[in-house]
């Protein structure tokens, strides 16, 4: 019996053969995955992830924001092209930090926590600070704004980082630590509190609490911050009317009464109503019926439910994935870099965008209640965008200095350098031309 098993075994083996598809398939995926043992393959991955996130954004801005602009403007494209605008200038601003030393990111971390102080002391200043939404957390000149608390997350990370790598002796004394910790958390997050901008600082906070992590801070020491951090949330929440409504909304729920629909559950609930119309595959790029006065914030806050309404579940998919392959990089990068402040300030900028990213999706989702905060690379808002493109312009910079990735780039300088010098001089073909025959 044993043979002739083995016999049809070996006579079905024979009958099929692999179809020629199937190994040029596991080729492609080989050569790939081969890509990513390039010393740059963090670098190149970033940048094309971080690439496709903005064009996305600005492609849903200009969707989500047509009819508001036409009816405050007189023009679909206003919010469009202030935000192509921002995308211009973070772009340059991502290429210049990219190619800033990661030493240097290391010493601008104590001035720039100074500089980034004393510009969220700005919002304080009659005149010149807004209160939007019960929060002062801008500040206007003229006809340019801008959101200070966002130049403190980045300046929260590089300054928690150096504090952190200069006190590494003390990681496992933590109450030897907290001095150490009161300049780079008071003078980012508590200021946020001050501005009443609780959305802000419970992303800072969570910005803390990852890099504390990855010090390798006592896990028995996070249950006391995560008390102190709740208890900071709980005091935020009960002292302001308008955060402790919303969080009764969110907890009791929403109806499709019209009566029990209005006021602060209107936006979780119309952003659920866009999310359900796009259906699996969406209304069509620009069909929204949202956008038409009834969601809020459709290309801020809830730019998220837009994308779900006009591109369905593969758009919605599609920026998850994204997210996760930012997510991945982050940890490669984390995992590879040689330096400890690298790795500090790299797990930082992570988990600021990638936490933000997912609150943002909850809050659409109505898994959290409405906090005010962007989806990072695709809402609305030029500062945001500008100083998260600095954020991953900083990872860029770390990600050119891992193990390898100096050696690759100057190898490539050098085909470079060396393709070009085979060409012919202009001046050279002048004086060649200006010759007479022999």
């Amino acid at each position: 019996m044993a043979v002739e098993g083995a016999r049809g075994r070996a006579g079905w083996q024979s009958r099929w053969r692999r179809p020629p598809w199937l190994d040029a398939t596991g080729e492609w995926v080989r050569d790939r995955t081969r890509l990513l043992d390039s010393p740059l393959a963090t670098h190149h991955v970033l940048l094309a992830t971080t690439s496709v996130l903005v064009v996305i954004g600005l492609v849903m801005v200009l969707s989500s924001s047509s009819v508001e602009a036409l009816t405050k403007t007189g023009s679909p494209y206003t919010y469009f092209k202030n935000q192509a605008m921002f995308a211009v200038l973070g772009a340059v601003v991502l290429v210049v930090a990219s190619r800033v030393p990661a030493r240097t990111w290391q010493r601008l971390a104590v001035p720039a926590l100074f500089a980034s102080a004393a510009f969220q002391l700005l919002v304080f200043v009659p005149g010149i600070g807004k209160v939007v939404n019960g929060n002062r957390n801008w500040i206007e000149v003229g006809p340019l704004s801008a959101q200070p608390s966002e130049a403190a997350k980045v300046t929260l990370v590089l300054a928690l980082a150096l504090a952190l790598t200069r006190r590494r002796d003390v990681l496992h004394q933590p109450a030897k630590l907290l001095g150490a910790l009161v300049a780079p958390v008071g003078l980012t997050v508590g200021i946020v509190l001050l501005t009443r901008d609780l959305g802000t600082a419970l992303i800072m906070m969570a910005v803390v609490v990852v890099m504390l992590w990855v010090a390798g801070i006592p896990g028995r020491w996070f249950l006391l911050a995560g008390g102190a951090a709740a208890a900071v949330a709980f005091v935020a929440v009960v002292t302001s009317t308008n955060r402790v409504n919303r969080v009764k909304d969110w907890l009791s729920g929403t109806s499709d009464s019209a009566t029990q629909i209005q006021g602060l559950q209107w936006q979780p609930v119309q952003g659920k109503y866009a999310l359900a119309s796009g259906g699996w595959w969406g209304l069509g790029l620009g069909a929204s019926r949202e956008k038409w006065s009834w969601l809020p914030e459709a290309h801020n806050d809830f730019i998220f439910a837009i994308i779900g309404e006009e591109l369905g579940l593969p758009g919605t998919l599609t920026i998850l994935v994204l997210f996760g392959v930012l997510a991945v990089m982050v940890m490669r990068l984390v995992r590879r870099s040689e330096s400890f402040y690298t790795k500090l300030a790299v797990s930082g900028i992570g988990a600021w965008i990638l936490t933000q990213a997912v609150v943002n999706t909850g809050v659409v989702l109505s898994l959290f209640p409405v906090i005010g905060v962007p989806l990072p690379l695709i809402s609305a808002g030029g500062s945001a965008l500008v100083l998260t493109l600095l954020g991953i312009g900083i990872l860029l910079s770390f990600a050119r200095a891992e193990p390898g990735a100096p050696e690759a780039i100057r190898a490539r300088e050098s085909v470079v350098a060396r393709s070009l010098a085979v060409l012919p001089h202009r001046g050279a073909r002048r004086t060649r031309s200006t010759k007479g025959p022999r």
